[in-house]
């Protein structure tokens, strides 16, 4: 696979052979997540879900609960 392609060069390849190149763009930047910056936004919603939690822990839902909730959704449609 060429190292630069346009928009162009992506849609002609397969579905499968994009998914592998999303893949491993997401895999090099795992490389060194130490490069990676978190915008201030991402910070203060993080914030503010921790603080939600503390005020009222019995909110939450397990992610097993959770998980089963949405596979049922999906296989419905």
């Amino acid at each position: 696979m060429n190292s630069q392609l346009t928009p162009g060069d992506l849609r002609q390849l397969s579905v499968a052979d994009r998914l592998r190149l999303i893949e491993d763009v997401w895999d090099s930047l795992r490389e060194h997540p130490e490069t990676l910056e978190v915008p201030n936004w991402h910070r203060a919603e993080l914030d503010a879900r921790l603080q939600a939690h503390s005020n009222d822990p019995s909110a939450a839902r397990p992610w097993g609960e959770v998980k089963t909730e949405i596979l049922n959704i999906v296989r419905r449609k």
